[in-house]
C-alpha cells in the first residue's frame, strides 16, 4: 500500500494519532536484532520525520539515514531543530550537590578504563549507590577521547545490568528523544516478553514516542494489533515498508493477525523473542524442543509460557533429556519441585534404599541424586537428613548444577532444629538456610563518645548550624574534662564534616584534636583540583569495590569523608557517615 493512499482526508485523523503516538524514526535492516547479541549493530538505520504544511494540508515525509556507527547525518528530534543531545541522565545534579559539568573536564580514556574495570567487579550495595549517582545524574558529555555514543552506552549497560524496570522506564521517559535508546528499549520489552508478560512490554509505548529501530517498530505494530488498534498498526506497518522493511516471516504473521489471510504458514523462527512469540501465537499446536545449546531467552519464554515438556511424560531412560532438565533447573527454567517430582518417578529396590551411602555411587549421576532424594523423604532423623542433604548437594556441585538444589535444600534444613546440628555440619547447615531479612536498626546515642553522640542527628535531620554548634561545644567541654579520652579517627571524621558545613569550634577546644589534610591519595586530589567530580566518584566506587562501607578501615573512611567535604557533596557524605559512625541496636 502506498503512503499517498494512506494520507488522504479519510485517514488524516489516524495519521495525527500516529504522529502523537510514535513520532517515529524507523530503522531499516534485513534482520531484527537479537537481545542476546546486543553488541551487534544493524547494517543501516533510517529515521522518519513527518511534517504538516498547515496552509496546504499536505503531509511531507522525510527519510534520513543513520550509518552503522549510529552517527546521525540529519535528524529533527526536537522543536528547536537541534541535531545533537547534550544532556543525558535521570537525577537533578542539585539533588546530590553535583553540577552539570561533572564530566566536562575528564579524559574519556580514563573514564572508559575505570568503568570497564568496575563492570568486572561484583560491586557492593554501597558501591552501586554511588555509581548510580555518578552515571545517572544529568550532565554534559566529556569532551575528550570518548564519543557521545560510548558515554551513553556505559549508562545504558549499567541500567541493563541493574535490571530495575521502574528505573529503566523512568530513564527512557526522561530521555525520550535520546537517539541511543534503542538498545535499552529492546532490553526492556524483550525482558518482559521472555517472561510472557506482553502487557507490560507493550505499556512502554504509551510513554516512548521516539525511536529509530526496525525491531522495536515491529514489536509496537504487534502491540497495536494485540490492543485491537488495527488501523494504527497498518499505518505503522506501511511506513516501515516504505522505508525498506523486508521480513517475509513477520509479514506473514502480520497478515494472519490482521485477518487478511485465514492461516499463517506454520514457520517457526527463534531469531529473537518477538519471532518466537509470533510463532507460538499463530501456530495452533505450537511445540518447541530446546537443547543444551538453546539460548537462555528461549528457555525463559518456554518456561514462562508453560511450553516446557511435562515432567510426567519424560522417558526415564533418556539420559540426555534428564541431564538437560537438571541443567535447566540449575538455570531456573524448570522449577526445583518439578525436578524432584521427576526423581520420585525412579524405581529403586529396598537394598539400594537401605544402603544408600554406597548404592548411589554405583549409579549414573542423576540416578544417584534420585536415590539420595528418595531416601531423604523416608527419614526424620536430623543427622541422617543432614548427611543425605550434604551428599545430594555435593553431587549437584560436582556436576556444576548446584543451583538446582537451593530451595528444596532450605526447606529440608528448616525442619531441623539448630540445637540438633552437630559441629561437623554446622557450616553446611547455616550457609544453606534461608537468610532472614535484616531489620533496620535504631541509632544508639552515647554522649561520652564524639562520633556516637547526639551530633549524629545533624547528619540525619540537618538541624540548624547554631543549635549543632552549641551542642558540639558543650560536648567538647565535657570530654575535655576526661583526661583519659583519646580523640579517634571517627571522631575526626564527624568533627571535620561539621566544620566543613560551617560549625565553629571554640579556640579553647582546638588543641584537643588535629586534622590530617594530607590523607587524600594524590591522584584523587588532582582530580578534585581539576574539577573532575564524576571521576572522583568513580574512584570512590573503585575503592569501596565489593566491600560494605562498614567493613572499611577508619583511615579509608576518613579520606573519603574529606574528599566529599572538599567537593561539598554533603548528601552523599551524610549517607556514608550514618552508615559507618553510629552504634546501632
Amino acid at each position: 500500500m502506498k503512503i499517498s493512499k494512506l494520507l488522504n482526508k479519510k485517514y488524516l485523523s489516524i495519521f495525527f494519532i500516529f504522529v502523537l503516538l510514535f513520532s517515529s524514526n524507523l530503522k531499516a535492516e534485513d534482520e531484527p536484532v537479537d537481545i542476546w547479541n546486543l553488541e551487534k549493530q544493524g547494517e543501516e538505520d533510517s529515521s522518519i520525520i513527518v511534517l504538516e504544511d498547515k496552509e496546504s494540508n499536505e503531509i511531507k515525509i522525510d527519510v534520513n539515514k543513520i550509518d552503522s556507527n549510529n552517527e546521525i547525518n540529519t535528524i529533527d528530534s526536537n522543536p528547536l531543530g537541534e541535531n545533537k543531545i547534550s544532556i543525558v541522565g535521570l537525577y537533578d545534579p542539585e539533588d546530590n550537590g553535583l553540577n552539570i559539568d561533572m564530566w566536562s573536564s575528564s579524559d574519556g580514556n580514563e573514564i572508559k578504563l575505570i568503568l570497564k574495570k568496575l563492570d568486572k567487579m561484583n560491586l557492593s550495595r554501597d558501591s552501586n549507590e554511588i555509581l548510580d549517582i555518578a552515571l545517572l545524574t544529568n550532565s554534559y558529555f566529556p569532551k575528550d577521547n570518548i564519543t557521545e555514543n560510548e558515554f551513553v552506552d556505559f549508562k545504558i549497560k549499567y541500567l541493563i545490568k541493574k535490571n530495575d524496570k521502574n528505573l529503566i522506564k523512568l530513564y527512557l521517559t526522561k530521555n525520550e528523544k535520546n537517539i541511543y535508546n534503542s538498545k535499552l528499549i529492546k532490553f526492556y520489552i524483550n525482558d518482559y516478553a521472555e517472561n510472557a508478560d506482553l502487557e507490560n512490554a507493550c505499556k512502554i509505548f504509551n510513554d516512548i514516542k521516539y525511536f529509530g529501530d526496525d525491531y522495536i517498530n515491529k514489536f509496537q505494530i504487534y502491540c497495536l494489533i494485540d490492543q485491537n488498534k488495527r488501523e494504527e498498526a497498518q499505518l505503522l506497518f506501511d511506513l516501515n515498508k516504505e522505508t525498506g522493511l523486508k521480513d517475509d516471516f513477520y509479514e506473514n504473521k502480520f497478515n494472519f493477525l490482521m485477518e487478511y489471510i485465514e492461516k499463517a504458514d506454520g514457520s517457526i523462527s527463534d531469531k529473537n523473542i518477538l519471532d518466537l512469540h509470533l510463532s507460538h501465537r499463530t501456530i495452533p499446536d505450537f511445540t518447541y524442543q530446546p537443547s543444551e545449546n538453546t539460548p537462555k531467552f528461549i528457555w525463559r519464554y518456554l518456561s514462562s509460557s508453560n511450553l516446557l515438556e511435562n515432567i510426567n511424560v519424560i522417558n526415564l531412560e533418556d539420559d540426555e533429556k534428564i541431564s538437560l532438565i537438571e541443567k535447566a533447573t540449575h538455570e531456573k527454567n524448570y522449577e526445583e519441585k518439578e525436578l524432584f517430582e521427576l526423581y520420585k518417578r525412579f524405581q529403586f529396590n529396598i537394598n539400594q534404599l537401605l544402603n544408600v551411602k554406597d548404592s548411589y555411587k554405583l549409579l549414573k549421576n542423576y540416578e544417584g541424586r534420585a536415590l539420595l532424594y528418595q531416601r531423604l523423604l523416608l527419614t526424620r532423623d536430623p543427622i541422617q537428613l543432614l548427611d543425605l542433604s550434604y551428599k545430594l548437594k555435593d553431587s549437584f556441585i560436582k556436576d556444576n548444577i548446584e543451583n538446582a538444589f537451593n530451595i528444596e535444600l532450605k526447606k529440608i534444613l528448616n525442619t531441623i532444629n539448630k540445637e540438633e546440628v552437630p559441629s561437623n555440619y554446622s557450616t553446611f547447615y547455616f550457609d544453606n538456610l534461608t537468610i532472614p531479612t535484616l531489620e533496620e536498626k535504631n541509632i544508639k546515642i552515647n554522649n561520652k563518645i564524639i562520633y556516637q553522640s547526639k551530633l549524629l542527628k545533624y547528619f540525619e535531620d540537618q538541624n540548624e548550624i547554631e543549635k549543632v554548634e552549641g551542642d558540639l561545644n558543650k560536648l567538647l567541654k565535657s570530654i575535655k574534662k576526661n583526661k583519659d579520652y583519646n580523640v579517634s579517627i571517627k571522631d575526626l571524621i564527624l568533627l571535620e564534616a561539621l566544620i566543613s558545613d560551617g560549625v565553629v569550634i571554640k579556640k579553647k577546644y582546638g588543641n584537643m584534636f588535629e586534622f590530617d589534610q594530607s590523607n587524600i591519595p594524590t591522584d584523587i586530589q588532582l582530580l578534585i583540583n581539576n574539577n573532575e567530580v564524576g571521576m572522583v566518584l568513580l574512584r570512590l566506587v573503585e575503592i569501596i569495590g565489593e566491600d560494605s562501607l562498614e567493613s572499611l578501615d577508619s583511615d579509608t573512611l576518613y579520606f573519603m569523608s574529606t574528599v566529599l567535604n572538599q567537593l561539598n557533596l554533603d548528601s552523599i557524605r551524610n549517607k556514608m557517615l550514618l552508615k559507618v559512625l553510629p552504634l546501632k541496636i
